[in-house]
């Protein structure tokens, strides 16, 4: 047993806040180091005043100073390179970036998540269901676990010397090793947890190590729990149970934390409840109501307050559920189910969404203020929140009965919906048509949509927006640089272009523009990955479209050449998934109203001439449940929209779709019922590694997987793109293959996009 000094677990609390700052400050710090305008102790100030000002922003908002209320989950750029480094865990290609002591400095930690000259980086993917991406760890034989450099533990002190004594956040060992891919070096069929005895010492030593600089309690986030990421669920338990009874027998540690955000922690409880540890974190948004589990004698960090999307909370619903948990025998906290830094950081200076809308939302902030005022409740009685639990059941009275949340139309024009409108003709069909109309070389060659967002476009932008420019004015510096972008894909030898979206801020935001049923924030950022932020709309009510969206630009740009120029759509799913969408009907209805509207433009696409449109679907797994019981609903429901939205093309129009940051093995056949005449795929990060499940599926349609990672600044060379080019053909006839970047050029430089497309035409030349 150990000999743990009990300390009370606050009665509210956080799983985690937003990290790159309320004004992005984190990224502009991390994208001015990267590019040489300022010092690693530049970026480490600017994080040193994040942190704190985190650290008083949470206790003004009433979480305790001294309780262990407030979390310590800062990261430059992603929580489980921060584990990866900290463990050891950097792959062999990086060895020569380590100091003496094993650890490695900010400019190293970039070169792990960004890559640089011949050193690829990491692998992304995305975080359980949510729009953030991870980097994923590399694990073999040969990696060698010890506890390298001591941040965590500095900033645990850091906020100690400020006189707050803070929570440490730390990704569990079961979700980074679940998490993990095989190293290059380790043999087919390595799995990573096979290393998990070896990994638990390591995390010992940094409990101890927190436990020797005063921490009370630490928060290790488990959420692999409540997914069913791994083939044997009875294995993952297995694990769980002997990992955390192994670490809550260890004599110096703090009072640990097991939070399971992301979903419900069902069958996993009791073996956690079984455990030593103090405390388990539920997330009773996303996940069930324990039944017949007897908690007595732990803490339930009881997930009451939606961490994953940006209503106001039903305070009334929330109490009742805590109290269901405290009639199990648990002391009871209230908490968020998730880390707050999937929603942005405050309401403050979004007054242009009007008093009602603003009257239903809770950022990051009013988030916080809903935990205290439920602790209030939960601890002094419900007069004591008297007020606050008024003013929430009149957000919630106000917003159902608003008519643009049920609008005749819509639902009418849902109904008329027919079988028919899911299905095109037989793709052998629309093959033929489609050859015929565009003549297409084998490896036809294509970007995925947007080019580089240059400061004069964004300028030209933002001064249209204020109504600095004219409309006029606004217009012609668009059509020029889509003139300039149309000129550069010919001069390439590309042979679809596109019109690289210089008038889109964003690939969803543009949309929501546009659409009824949506409004947008000034300052709503989270963080996607790394410095890379997103600005989600707001999907709160039914959605229309009063008038063609993107008609004038492809029509513009197809003037411009005879080759074919895309349309660029962005799907249903993907609008809902990078959205933060009402919470009051089935995201299947919701999905459909977006389809029929893009349905439409896809007709008035056709009428203008284009016959190439691409209907964008990179968060198609994004929004894919946890839970494999769940999943063949929603694949049903996504795909279905997808196929409403594009099933009412001609047989000669040639529909694109582009997925990304997807483990396309287990939605293969959602894949296939897309139906899409071409996909694109990101696939130069993991070396095509998903093409063989492609082709055992006996895929039969137009494939494009990338050749160039665009999350990272490097230029891929002629050899390299020849290199994944002769692998892709190793598992996908010529004729289906198409060559392509991963994703869109938005975020690249026109040098380094010139370049790498001038590498990628040279080696499609080579393997054709």
């Amino acid at each position: 047993m150990s000999d743990v000094t009990p300390a009370p677990f606050p009665t509210g609390t956080i799983l985690g806040y937003p990290r790159i700052g309320a004004n992005r400050e984190l990224k502009k710090a991390l994208e001015s180091f990267w590019k040489g305008a300022s010092t690693e102790a530049d970026l480490e100030a600017t994080a040193a005043a994040l942190r704190a000002a985190t650290r008083d922003r949470l206790a003004g908002l009433g979480l305790g100073a001294t309780t262990s209320a407030i979390p310590s989950n800062f990261s430059f750029y992603d929580h489980m390179l921060d584990a990866a480094v900290t463990f050891g865990a950097i792959p062999t290609r990086f060895a020569d970036l380590r100091a003496h002591d094993g650890s490695v400095d900010l400019a190293a930690y970039s070169t792990i998540a960004r890559g640089e000259g011949d050193k690829a980086p990491l692998e992304m993917t995305k975080w359980f269901d949510s729009n953030y991406h991870y980097l994923v760890p590399e694990i073999g034989p040969e990696t060698v676990f010890a506890l390298s450099g001591t941040r965590w533990v500095d900033e645990f002190v850091e906020g100690k010397n400020a006189g707050y004594l803070t929570r440490p956040v730390i990704t569990g060992p079961l979700t980074f090793l679940y998490l993990a891919k095989a190293s290059d070096e380790a043999k087919t069929g390595f799995d990573p947890i096979s290393r998990l005895d070896d990994l638990l010492p390591v995390y010992a030593e940094l409990l101890a190590a927190f436990k020797a600089a005063g921490a009370e309690w630490v928060q290790i986030d488990e959420p692999v729990l409540v997914a069913d990421t791994h083939a044997d669920r009875s294995e993952v338990l297995a694990n769980a149970e002997r990992g955390y009874s192994w670490l809550g027998e260890q004599q110096a540690r703090p009072q640990i934390l097991v939070a399971a955000p992301m979903g419900s922690l069902d069958d996993a409880l009791p073996v956690l409840a079984a455990t030593p540890v103090e405390a388990i974190g539920i997330d009773l948004v996303r996940g069930n109501l324990p039944v017949g589990v007897h908690l007595t004698g732990k803490v339930i960090a009881a997930g009451v307050i939606d961490g994953h999307n940006i209503w106001r909370a039903n305070l009334d619903s929330a109490l009742a559920t805590l109290r269901a948990v405290e009639a199990l025998g648990a002391t009871v906290a209230v908490s968020t189910s998730t880390s707050l830094f999937h929603v942005p950081h405050t309401l403050k200076g979004e007054e242009h969404l009007g008093e009602e809308l603003l009257s239903w939302l809770a950022f990051a902030d009013e988030k916080v203020s809903e935990v205290a005022t439920l602790a209030t409740a939960l601890t002094e009685g419900e007069d004591a929140a008297a007020d606050a639990l008024a003013d929430a059941r009149a957000a919630l009275a106000s917003r159902k009965a608003h008519p643009g949340t049920n609008r005749a139309d819509v639902r009418d024009a849902l109904a008329a919906v027919k079988p028919q409108d899911y299905a095109r003709a037989d793709y052998q069909v629309r093959a033929a048509a489609q050859a015929n109309r565009f003549h297409l070389p084998e490896l036809a060659t294509t970007t995925i949509g947007s080019f580089p967002q240059t400061p004069e476009i964004r300028k030209a932008r933002a001064a249209w927006a204020k109504g600095a420019m004219s409309d006029a004015d606004y217009e012609a510096a668009m059509k020029a640089e889509i003139a300039n972008v149309v000129r550069m894909q010919e001069d390439l030898g590309l042979d679809v272009l596109v019109h690289g979206e210089a008038e889109r801020n964003d690939m969803v935001q543009y949309f929501a523009e546009l659409l009824d049923g949506f409004d947008v924030t000034v300052n709503g950022w989270v963080q996607s990955y790394g410095s890379r932020c997103t600005r989600p709309s707001i999907l709160w009510g039914d959605v229309a479209r009063p008038e063609p969206m993107t008609v004038r630009w492809a029509q513009y740009a197809q003037s411009l050449s005879d080759k074919p120029v895309k349309g660029m759509l962005t799907g249903p799913v993907t609008i809902l998934a990078w959205s933060f969408v009402r919470d009051d009907q089935p995201l299947g209805v919701t999905a459909n109203q977006v389809a029929l509207a893009l349905r439409q433009e896809i007709a008035d696409l056709e009428a203008a001439g284009i016959g190439i449109i691409q209907v964008d679907e990179p968060a198609l797994r994004e929004l894919l449940p946890l839970r494999n019981a769940d999943k063949t609903a929603y694949l049903d429901w996504s795909v279905n929209a997808f196929k409403l939205a594009t099933s009412g093309a001609k047989d000669d129009t040639q529909v694109h779709t582009h997925l990304c940051y997807s483990e396309f093995g287990e939605i293969i056949d959602a894949i296939d019922g897309l139906d899409a005449d071409v996909t694109s795929i990101e696939a130069a990060r993991s070396r095509m590694e998903v093409l063989p499940a492609i082709r055992d599926h006996g895929y039969r349609r137009g494939i494009g997987p990338g050749v160039w990672d665009i999350h990272s600044p490097r230029v891929p060379s002629t050899e390299e793109i020849t290199e994944l080019l002769t692998l892709a053909k190793g598992s996908i006839p010529g004729q289906q293959l198409w060559v392509n970047p991963d994703c869109g050029l938005k975020t690249r430089g026109y040098a380094e996009t010139t370049a790498s497309l001038e590498n990628l035409i040279a080696a499609t030349k080579a393997v054709r």
